[in-house]
């Protein structure tokens, strides 16, 4: 008996803790149910409504498409598209997923009216200006007494003597003027046919000694009595710099040897080699700014004076004459110069980005934005052209959004070709395929990375699409971002496009498992 009382105990405190829970627990009444089954009912997910299937793309962005699953030539299966996932796009446009568009890196910007100037800019070189440049030559032979200007580069002013000569034509020149003038004086009081003969010896050796470059004042000298000098002065006829010095003390120079040559260098020439298509901004009178290689810190004003009528076939350019004036002589001939003239148009034009041109060589395309997507390639006729823009005289409007960067991608994203034909639908729903395959895929080795050119040297295999063997060559790069995670050495699978004849682009870049 005494251990059936612990029992009885331990019985009793369980039936009164039972029921302390009873009384604390809620009543659950008839609406209380109804309650509980709606929340129940809430919590379950509902069924979703069937989806219609339209037809299955490509999984790379081509426009084939097809009404029953397949795999393309890598193998990869065709995307499901369903009823609402491909509207809003019209029939011309292209559509990209918001998150491609967001990978390709897309960026635009709307068409705008700008004043388009731009700088032609051009190099050239400092010249002599060519109608002051004197030759010093005489006129008569004879031989070199003194020099009084004896170095190459020194400056000289107008009249200043440079040389003495010794000519016994000159000398016997002056005798027959001296005897002449002084025969005149002679015979004033003789006949007037003697008079006449004797006028007329005398002009003749008058004219011999100008035309032997006399100066006046000797001319002046010999009529009023002096003597025959045996030497005669030669003066610079202009103030300028000495380029060329020949003449030598003591040596004998021939009729119309050059003994030295002069340059006025108080205006020169800038001889600018105008690219042939900025030839057209140019006019003759056009003030033009010329910068100094020497003179960094200094621009010079000059005009344009001449527009040669020549085209060097080399380089493709047409000299140009700017002339300048050049104080204090600082511009030194054969000195290095750079040309800059502002052109274009004060009216405001409609323009876009250049890097908004999608250029194919016949036509030029720019894609327009439709929506979140979305975008219109539209043919435009282009004009000028300034450093960063390009007027657009039709197919773009002001206000207008257009693609400024990875237009090109997109263009292989979507087969812009197709686009720009029209899309037009299939049977059952589905687009009908628009042409021949333009993306071909790979698989190989990344040889090189060129980051400067944008292009990559790449080792792959057999590229069926092309009918190539494995060969190595080189790609361009849509995107340089295609490679900042892929080293040299890596296997890769590429997917590449032919922009134009001869130049593969890559648009997609994977590196594979060895």
């Amino acid at each position: 008996m005494k251990y059936q009382t612990p029992v009885v105990l331990a019985a009793l405190l369980l039936a009164v803790g039972a029921g302390y829970w009873a009384g604390k627990a809620p009543r659950v009444g008839a609406g209380d149910t109804a309650v509980a089954a709606t929340r129940v009912t809430a919590a379950a997910p509902a069924a979703e409504a069937p989806r219609k299937l339209l037809y299955y793309r490509n999984p790379m962005g081509l426009p084939d498409t097809s009404p029953v699953p397949k795999k393309d030539s890598m193998g990869m299966d065709y995307v499901a598209v369903y009823e609402g996932e491909d509207e809003g796009a019209a029939p011309g446009e292209v559509k990209i997923s918001t998150e491609k568009v967001q990978k390709l890196g897309v960026r635009t910007e709307p068409a705008a009216l700008r004043e388009l100037a731009r700088q032609v800019r051009a190099a050239g070189r400092v010249e002599i200006d060519e109608r002051r440049l004197h030759n010093v030559a005489p006129k008569f032979e004879g031989w070199v007494e003194r020099l009084h200007v004896n170095a190459t580069g020194q400056p000289v002013a107008k009249g200043q003597p440079l040389f003495e000569v010794y000519s016994p034509e000159l000398v016997s020149a002056q005798r027959e003027y001296v005897v002449a003038a002084k025969g005149v004086a002679a015979l004033k009081d003789a006949s007037t046919e003697m008079q006449s003969g004797m006028r007329q010896l005398s002009e003749a050796s008058l004219v011999r000694l100008r035309n032997w470059d006399i100066s006046e004042d000797q001319i002046k000298a010999l009529a009023a009595g002096g003597e025959a000098k045996r030497t005669l002065t030669f003066r610079s006829p202009v103030g300028g710099v000495v380029l060329e010095k020949k003449a030598v003390a003591g040596m004998r120079f021939m009729p119309g040897e050059m003994l030295y040559q002069i340059a006025d260098l108080s205006s020169v020439w800038v001889l600018a080699d105008v690219f042939e298509r900025d030839i057209a901004q140019l006019r003759v009178g056009q003030k033009i700014r010329v910068g100094i290689s020497a003179y960094p810190d200094k621009s010079f004003s000059g005009t344009i004076a001449y527009i040669y009528p020549r085209l060097t076939a080399e380089t493709r350019t047409i000299p140009v004459r700017i002339e300048l004036a050049n104080p204090g002589g600082l511009l030194k001939p054969a000195m290095y110069a750079s040309v800059e003239l502002a052109v274009g148009g004060r009216d405001k034009v409609v323009t876009v980005p250049l890097s908004a041109v999608i250029d194919s060589g016949t036509r030029q395309i720019v894609l327009i934005v439709k929506g979140a997507g979305r975008f219109e390639p539209r043919e435009v006729k282009l004009g000028a052209r300034s450093d960063e823009y390009v007027e657009v005289r039709e197919g773009v409007a002001a206000g207008e959004a257009v693609v400024v960067t990875a237009n090109f991608l997109i263009d292989a994203e979507s087969n812009l070709k197709a686009a720009l034909g029209g899309f037009a639908p299939a049977s059952e729903g589905a687009p009908a395929a628009t042409g021949k395959t333009v993306s071909h895929q790979a698989t190989g080795t990344l040889d090189a990375v060129d980051v400067k050119a944008g292009s990559v040297t790449v080792t792959h295999g057999p590229v069926a699409s092309l009918k190539w063997p494995g060969m190595t060559m080189d790609f361009m790069l849509a995107n340089p971002s295609l490679t900042e995670k892929v080293k040299p050495g890596s296997a890769i699978a590429i997917e590449f496009v032919e922009r134009k004849p001869g130049e593969w682009v890559i648009t997609k870049l994977e590196t594979q498992a060895k």
